[in-house]
């Protein structure tokens, strides 16, 4: 017993060995990724390089593996995003080779994988696009194909990357509903056109003329057509099908256009699978199937069991150097333990021996144990012995599972890791596009304040000039005033020389008196005495000398008088000099001092200018960002509401009011521009939500009023850019005019009112009993229509004779005839419906049926309303031909608006019938009696049109040459304006079919959620 007890101490137990391995998991896990990481790069650098040759499989079939082994292409995409796909083309096409063949046979999970890599790809097709030849158009085209396909698979899931499945699961993508596979349908009709022109491309860039496809220039293009050739023969085989299924669902005449697009398609496949079938290249790659001389009639039901799938082999070949030898990632398991029988074998006969086959253990031997005691420690040992084993295949299990979950979740790990990588991105761009809004702000803010300390250093100047203008200008007033003085002085001095020189006159009147009277006197004297002459003489030589003397005096004063008007003459000049020298000081200061206040004006409205448009730049900036971000495909996950866009476009209208103040006060006083700075800020931010709000609201709506919601705000964004272009010019800015941004914003909030949920606007019993009342009054307007009709046709036979009256006659009867085939519609369309309210409503009420379907409802509310307005129109349009006042073109167009009318009272009426309804054929036959009452109408009209114009006959024989040319150029001038107005006319009309479509479509909810027809 001790003997086996130690013979089982030293069997080796592997339990340690599996746990020390189970610790070492993460390390082993670690090492095995990067090992697998390197050698998925390896590959997929080997098989997309620049070599212009073919891939190897063995490379693109390491890389499908690698996917496989991690269950996505997170290492793909990892591999070639380093590499330069935008620079070398036939590295792209290589690229796209090798990314087509994971999507056909690698993990599902690549094809979700890629759909992130989507605008990537959108982007490098856009960018080779632009080359007209060469690898660069192929390249394109493949692109397009790869997100054609990968868009495919994310609408259908149930569809596998190699498209290969069974009639059964090609039901079951489609869940039996034939709208599913008319979609369907459209969706491979539009993936084979992507095969196809990737087809036409390959073979239209290969000089056929030589054997291209030996070479391996020839082969690196023709490679990827045999994944082409595969997805194009399952897709053509299911075409087919899903054809023959619609055929059998729907009426031929729905179904042309999809026959016509097969027609096409089947005749450029056959030709291309022909064509490839003899190329050299194929033949030991590929058998290509042929397909049928004819293309299969739909329209035969049993035409489809003469269908034979096309069936694509790749023959098997043998192992080639190329093949051999794929590495494989091996398992985390540690699957070299050795066998533990063996093991536990060789020990127990290295204890025990093996001297005989019959007695192994040599149990006769042992200190004579009995046979009984062996077998019990045998049987002991052999149950401990498989207990070990059951607890080291537990163990292993464990390990195995445990290693499961760690790959799971390693798997899940990464996944995770490259979501918040990509989220880490994105939120780096969007920081760093925060941050460089926030550095343009910050450099506005600076600027702002250079500009303010500049305004006030300017005023500082300002001021100091006006002070120093102040000095100036009373230093020039006292110098007017000592001017003056002077002025003054010299008018005294003057009048003092006048008075000098009148006296100068006089002394010199008296001496030559006195000398005349000296001469008298001695001419008297001359007989007298010469004692008397003495004393005469005596007394006048006294008289003389006095006189001399008082002359003498009058000189010394004249003198003094010269010599002060000389000092007072040098004196006014010195003051007149320095005057003006001080006036032309004085002007030149007040000049340059002038000039320079013009300098600072100009210099304060340059930079309120700049400042403004700064302000105006960086608004247009915001609202073309605005623009921008409508183009950005994660701006579809978006949304808004109606209610939210209408209460901001409000807030934009008052800005746009405040924008418009502002611009007038600025015109009128443009020393302040701090105001119109604000208003531009806070219209550029209300403009661009606007936008923004606008863009996002469309995504909630239908695909045309999405489209014409993203069309207006997009004209708000281009009137709002325009505006402030205006505002930016100093000569446009007085007559910018926000007249044409506030239409667009007018249209924005108009189209937002539209688009408001409506509430419910009748009650139950109100909305029945609104059916019944529109549908009597249609029945009372067809008869008020036919009794006035009778009434025209008396009063036209006794009044009107010959051609006329023939002509009025045919006319009211067409219309009397098409007046009782209304009224059979009428009846008719009653009768269907209340078979469809009998069959449909249940245990319901008639009037809650009609509430619980009240699209269906207002549909047929609106149609009756249009058939009895339509109605009343064509008699008021016949009576007025019948007195001659009416056009003969009036009663037609109202002939085919009673037309359409009554279609779409039919197509509301059979909407919810049942197709085997006799009420229903009924329908079908009083809509075509009213189709050829409103051909008769038409008819009798033109015909009677045209016998009234025949006798109107044309006689220009009394008529001259100059008249006729008059008359010539007269009626081509007419032709002209008829022309012009007939344009003007059908393009009034395009936009008014339109504006009826719009506001039917908001009347009748069409683009709403679908009722239920239960």
């Amino acid at each position: 017993m001790d003997r086996v007890k130690s013979s089982m101490q030293q069997v080796p137990n592997p339990i340690p060995k599996v746990l020390s391995r189970r610790t070492g998991g993460a390390n082993s896990l670690e090492v095995e990724k990067e090992n697998f990481e390197r050698s998925q790069a390896v590959s997929i650098n080997k098989a997309i390089n620049t070599q212009e040759v073919a891939v190897k499989e063995k490379h693109a079939r390491t890389c499908i593996l690698g996917t496989h082994h991690e269950k996505g292409a997170h290492t793909f995409w990892l591999a070639v995003n380093r590499l330069p796909l935008s620079s070398n083309a036939v590295l792209c096409w290589k690229f796209c080779h090798v990314f087509h063949k994971l999507l056909r046979d690698g993990h599902p999970n690549v094809i979700k994988d890629s759909m992130r890599h989507k605008a990537d790809l959108n982007d490098m097709s856009r960018m080779w696009g632009h080359l007209s030849e060469g690898y660069g158009k192929l390249c394109s085209i493949y692109l397009k194909l790869l997100i054609t396909k990968m868009e495919f698979h994310i609408k259908n899931p149930r569809f596998p990357g190699n498209l290969q499945m069974s009639n059964r699961q090609l039901d079951e993508a489609g869940e039996n509903d034939v709208n599913n596979f008319f979609q369907l349908t459209v969706e491979m009709f539009d993936y084979l056109d992507c095969e196809l022109n990737l087809f036409l491309g390959v073979f239209s860039s290969l000089d056929m003329s030589r054997s291209v496809s030996v070479t391996a220039a020839g082969q690196c293009r023709l490679a990827p057509l045999i994944q082409v050739i595969l997805d194009s023969s399952h897709l053509y085989d299911y075409t087919v099908k899903l054809l023959f299924k619609l055929h059998s669902c729907l009426p031929a005449d729905t179904l042309q256009g999809h026959r016509d697009r097969f027609q096409e398609q089947f005749k450029k496949l056959k030709s291309l699978f022909y064509r490839s079938s003899n190329l050299q290249y194929f033949k030991r790659l590929i058998q290509i199937p042929q397909l049928p001389e004819n293309p299969p009639n739909f329209l035969r039901a049993s035409a489809l069991s003469e269908h034979i799938s096309p069936v694509v082999v790749i023959p098997v070949e043998s192992s080639s150097p190329e093949s051999e030898h794929v590495v494989e990632t091996e398992d985390l398991v540690d699957t070299d333990i050795p066998p533990l029988p063996s093991t536990v074998d060789t020990k127990f006969d290295d204890l025990f021996g093996t001297s005989a086959a019959t007695d192994p253990f040599n149990f006769n031997s042992q200190n004579g144990m009995r046979k009984d005691e062996k077998d019990r420690l045998i049987e002991q040992l052999t149950a401990e012995l498989q207990a070990v084993k059951e607890e080291l295949e537990s163990f292993r299990l464990e390990s195995g599972r445990l290693c499961q979950a760690l790959r799971g979740r390693v798997n899940e790990l990464e996944a995770e890791l490259a979501e918040q990588t990509h989220l880490k991105q994105q939120a780096l761009g969007e920081s760093e596009f925060l941050r460089v809004e926030l550095d343009d702000l910050r450099r506005v803010k600076e600027d702002t304040e250079k500009e303010q300390r500049s305004l006030s250093e300017i005023e500082r100047k300002a001021q100091a000039n006006e002070q120093r203008y102040t000095k100036l200008k009373e230093k020039y007033t006292e110098l007017v005033q000592s001017h003056a003085d002077l002025l003054r002085k010299n008018a005294e001095v003057t009048r003092q020389m006048t008075v000098a020189r009148a006296a100068q006159d006089e002394v010199e009147n008296v001496k030559k008196e006195m000398q005349d009277r000296l001469k008298a006197a001695q001419d008297a004297t001359s007989q007298q005495t010469n004692e008397q002459l003495g004393t005469r003489l005596s007394a006048l030589e006294a008289e003389k000398a006095g006189l001399m003397e008082t002359v003498s005096q009058k000189e010394a004063e004249l003198a003094s008088l010269g010599v002060e008007l000389e000092r007072v003459q040098s004196s006014l000049s010195n003051e007149r000099e320095s005057g003006v020298k001080a006036t032309e000081a004085l002007q030149n200061q007040l000049n340059e001092k002038e000039s320079r206040e013009q300098s600072l004006e100009s210099e304060l409205v340059s930079l309120r200018w700049a400042a403004l448009r700064a302000a105006l730049e960086e608004a247009g900036r915001i609202v073309q960002d605005c623009l921008n971000q409508l183009e950005d495909p994660a701006h579809i996950s978006c949304t808004s509401s109606a209610d939210y866009l209408v209460s901001r476009c409000q807030v934009a209208l008052d800005c746009v009011e405040r924008l418009q103040s502002a611009r007038d006060g600025f015109v009128s006083d443009n020393t302040d521009v701090s105001g119109l700075v604000r208003a531009v800020t806070q219209f550029a931010h209300l403009v661009g939500d606007v936008i923004m709000q606008g863009s996002a609201t469309s995504h909630m709506v239908p695909v045309e009023q999405a489209d014409a919601l993203a069309d207006y705000v997009k004209a708000c964004g281009a009137e709002a850019l325009a505006l402030l272009c205006q505002l930016k010019e100093q000569e446009s800015v007085g007559t910018a005019d926000c007249s044409r941004l506030r239409a667009a914003l007018d249209t924005v909030m108009a189209l937002g009112e539209k688009l408001r949920p409506r509430g419910l606007e009748l009650q139950q019993g109100e909305l029945g009993d609104l059916v019944e009342q529109e549908m009597s009054a249609t029945s009372a307007a067809v008869e008020s229509a036919a009794a006035r009709i009778e009434e025209m046709l008396n009063k036209s036979r006794a009044v009107d004779t010959g051609i006329k009256m023939e002509v009025n006659e045919r006319i009211l009867a067409s219309c009397t005839d098409l007046m009782q085939a209304i009224k059979v519609l009428v009846l008719s369309s009653k009768d269907l419906q209340r078979d469809i309210v009998e069959s449909g409503r249940g245990a319901a009420s008639m009037k809650e049926f009609y509430a619980k379907n009240s699209r269906w409802t207002e549909g047929l509310i609106s149609a009756s309303k249009a058939v009895g307005w339509g109605a009343t129109m064509l008699v008021d349009a016949a009576d007025q031909v019948v007195q001659g006042t009416g056009k003969f073109e009036e009663l037609m167009v109202c002939s085919h608006e009673i037309a359409a009318s009554t279609a779409q009272l039919v197509a509301a009426s059979k909407v919810k019938a049942d197709k085997d309804s006799p009420n229903l054929s009924r329908l079908r036959q009083a809509s075509k009696g009213v189709t050829q009452a409103t051909a008769g109408v038409v008819a009798s009209t033109k015909s009677g049109k045209s016998q009234i114009e025949d006798t109107e006959t044309m006689d220009f024989s009394a008529m001259t040459l100059t008249q006729i040319k008059r008359q010539e150029m007269d009626a081509q001038v007419l032709v002209l304006e008829l022309e012009t107005r007939l344009q003007k006319e059908r393009e009034r009309l395009g936009e008014l079919r339109k504006k009826h479509y719009e506001l039917a479509g908001v009347a009748e909810g069409w683009g709403g959620e679908e009722e239920g027809t239960g």
